[in-house]
């Protein structure tokens, strides 16, 4: 099975300059935990609920930050046409929940989290959650 076949493909985006404020209420309105940043169509950065509170609400600047502000610019990202299987284990390897899907022109159209794919595979997402859940180790 592919991760096109299993992914979430309505997917909202957020520009650079978008509000802190106005992203935090559409993962509430929306009940997502990350939000893709888009800029001149092209994927820079991925805004989520744990970047905003370690770089927006823990150093005070919620009034004036922005997505580029709290956004992480490392990307992992996965293929729509990969495998089901190959995408749980490269989320279990990254330690990722959730990956943004691009096509092969590195266009978003969709993410994938672990519950999406726990519905194909329990077994396999179970394997991929206990590995993301490890700590990281330096």
């Amino acid at each position: 099975m592919k991760i096109k076949d299993v992914m979430t493909q309505d997917v909202r985006f957020v520009t650079p300059d978008t509000p802190i404020s106005e992203i935090a209420r559409q993962m509430r309105e929306e009940d997502i935990g990350v939000v893709p940043v888009v800029e001149n169509d092209r994927m820079i950065g991925m805004v989520t609920d744990r970047d905003i509170v370690v770089r927006c609400v823990a150093v005070g600047n919620m009034e004036t930050a922005t997505a580029r502000t709290a956004m992480s610019p490392r990307v992992l990202y996965c293929y729509d046409d990969q495998s089901v299987n190959e995408i749980l284990e490269n989320m279990s390897e990254q330690q990722v929940r959730r990956m943004p899907v691009v096509n092969r022109d590195k266009r978003l159209v969709g993410v994938v989290s672990i519950g999406d794919l726990s519905q194909k595979s329990q077994r396999k997402a179970g394997e991929s959650l206990k590995g993301i859940s490890q700590p990281l180790h330096s």
